[in-house]
């Protein structure tokens, strides 16, 4: 059997495209972040960008999320322009973030960070917030023994279940994870990337960012590399995890 450090996400017949990224361009006031970037993210697949430390991954997100103005390009969302559409509308619309440094209310109890994940959906009717609700409780065990704890007090990876957890509760079509495994021990990275494919399996297409790439191509069905600000190569993720200028520059060699 093959184990679950060297499992490769296996090929799979993808939807037509949910987003698409048209040429987009995005400053910190005169510095350039990102450039002319472009890619697509298949409807009910996993789509990563991977890329070394500063190469543009969590601008880009920001930016789909509505977080960064467009200085050039455009977003596409099943088929509809988004590029200046706010962040809480496209919350509505079915794309949420999971952000880096999971960014819980550490004040609140898991319970009330979850529900703070259905606050801005149309349909807020107790038994659906409680049925979404018992969902994450399903794909996370720990939260649901944690439901009454302060989110502060809880341990990174359980902080970080609860970031996707609570994006979760807002129904997305798209969910946006940037660096889910980010500061995690090996075993929690694992379990991590177990409920992510669990995620998609369910309908949710995800977009991933990650530095751990390894698990990322393996995780992805499609997947782009990201160097200073430009989308500089793509292809299946089975197919990046095996190309060896790949494993030079972000898999530490032959893996």
């Amino acid at each position: 059997m093959t184990s679950p450090e060297t499992s490769t996400a296996p090929e799979r017949t993808l939807g037509e495209p949910l987003l698409v990224v048209e040429g987009l361009c995005v400053n910190y006031g005169r510095i350039e972040a990102i450039r002319n970037v472009g890619f697509q993210v298949p409807e009910r697949g996993i789509a990563t960008l991977i890329g070394a430390n500063g190469a543009g991954k969590t601008t880009t997100l920001k930016t789909i999320s509505g977080l960064r103005p467009v200085r050039a390009g455009r977003i596409l969302f099943e088929g509809e322009d988004i590029t200046k559409v706010p962040s809480h509308k496209l919350v509505q619309r079915g794309i949420c973030q999971s952000p880096e440094g999971r960014g819980v209310f550490p004040g609140m109890t898991v319970e009330e960070n979850l529900d703070m994940g259905a606050y801005s959906r149309k349909d807020r009717r107790t038994g659906a917030i409680r049925e979404d609700r018992d969902r994450v409780f399903t794909l996370f065990p720990r939260l649901l023994e944690r439901r009454s704890q302060f989110a502060g007090t809880m341990s990174g990876g359980e902080q970080q279940m609860l970031a996707i957890g609570r994006a979760l509760m807002s129904r997305p079509k798209l969910i946006l994870l940037d660096e889910p495994s980010m500061g995690l021990a090996p075993k929690l990275i694992q379990q991590i990337f177990t409920i992510i494919r669990e995620i998609n399996a369910q309908g949710t297409t995800v977009l991933l960012v990650e530095q751990n790439a390894m698990q990322a191509l393996r995780t992805a069905d499609v997947a782009y590399v990201l160097e200073t600000g430009e989308v500089v190569r793509e292809g299946t993720g089975a197919a990046l995890a095996e190309d060896d200028s790949i494993k030079a520059a972000y898999l530490g060699g032959d893996v």
